[in-house]
């Protein structure tokens, strides 16, 4: 695994103290804070994981309940943290999940949490998540149809995934958000169906360009489908019009969606689609995200190639204020976009990480 050790603690990348923001050299303050709980997951999507031989993380190199609420409260207090989502791989994997929640939750009583799942398992859980403090849910699906889901994701498993998301919008969790990749050739006729779907039961749909995240470095930009090509598809269907309020930091465009044959004059949107076009339409100058691994690094991008151990530190005595520091130093070298100063995705030059998606953590 191609992780890069310890980035040095010096005044000229980080402040000499802690209480001070996650800022970078290009202007940026991280304060979206993505903490990876675990690497293995029950699905094999094909944009995200091979079909076997995945080496996964032992146990005792994962971060502990202790040590990931640790992680959480540092942020938060001393770096200004406002929204954290758990991730993995597969988050619910972990027993201990609602005790990291609780454990947030008691110490930051106001933080947003949020989780990013493939709601397996989660009709069972989620009551007790939500009770722990979770604030609102992020579910992994790409189509409604089980041949084309079972294709995607090498299971059988789209009931499960659907009486998990109904579940957590029993549960009052608001809003609950389904993330979609469209993938040529297999699922890329059917945005409009999907978006129609979530419509119907008040899930906010966010379409994800395929990134060159995956195991089997398959991904091609000839392949991709973009945002244009997703939100020309979804027009045939519907009529969308850009959501009026500020985009902010949100990596995701809002589109009103309207019904086709209503008029513009009278019409009230049936809902929001969001459209994250990390590939073809760039929002790296915005970032606000940090995010740390399974096995505590910190990634400053998720494109990186370089990582910051903060396990070490957790582990060996190090205080609050040491952790920090060394967060702060990490994120100043945060580069200018996809992991370097002047590479893009689209650009010849442009080399994938070695860790894939389910190990990195969306």
């Amino acid at each position: 695994m191609n992780v890069t050790s310890k980035s040095p603690d010096s005044p000229k990348t980080a402040q000499s103290t802690a209480h001070f923001p996650l800022a970078d050299q290009w202007g940026r303050v991280a304060d979206d804070l993505r903490i990876s709980l675990i690497d293995k997951c029950n699905l094999r999507c094909t944009y995200c994981m091979p079909e076997e031989g995945m080496q996964w993380l032992p146990k005792k190199s994962l971060l502990s309940t202790a040590e990931a609420i640790r992680i959480a409260d540092i942020g938060v207090r001393l770096l200004g943290v406002k929204d954290i989502r758990f991730t993995g791989g597969e988050p619910l994997i972990r027993r201990d999940l609602e005790e990291i929640v609780a454990g947030v939750r008691a110490l930051h009583p106001d933080v947003s949490i949020s989780l990013t799942t493939n709601a397996i398992g989660l009709d069972k859980r989620v009551a007790g998540l939500a009770e722990a403090g979770l604030t609102r849910i992020n579910v992994s699906l790409d189509t409604v149809r089980k041949q084309t889901f079972a294709e995607m994701t090498r299971r059988d498993r789209l009931d499960a995934v659907i009486r998990g998301i109904d579940a957590a919008l029993t549960a009052g969790l608001d809003p609950v958000k389904v993330n979609a990749v469209m993938l040529r050739g297999i699922n890329d006729d059917q945005a409009a169906e999907l978006l129609d779907w979530c419509l119907q039961r008040g899930l906010q749909l966010r379409f994800i360009e395929q990134m060159p995240l995956d195991a089997d470095h398959n991904w091609a930009r000839e392949n991709l489908v973009s945002a244009a090509e997703i939100r020309e598809q979804i027009s045939e269907q519907f009529r969308i019009a850009v959501h009026p309020a500020p985009r902010g930091s949100a990596p995701a465009q809002l589109w009103d969606v309207f019904a086709k044959d209503e008029p513009v004059e009278d019409a009230t949107p049936l809902g929001q689609v969001g459209i994250i076009a990390s590939v073809t339409e760039s929002f790296c100058a915005a970032c606000s995200r940090t995010r740390i691994t399974a096995d505590g690094h910190i990634r400053s991008c998720l494109f990186s190639h370089e990582e910051t151990d903060l396990m070490e530190l957790l582990r060996d005595g190090s205080s609050d204020e040491d952790i920090a520091r060394r967060w702060q130093s990490a994120m100043w070298m945060k580069p200018r976009a996809y992991g370097s100063d002047d590479v893009t995705l689209n650009s010849a030059d442009y080399v994938q990480p070695e860790r894939t998606m389910s190990a990195i953590g969306g």
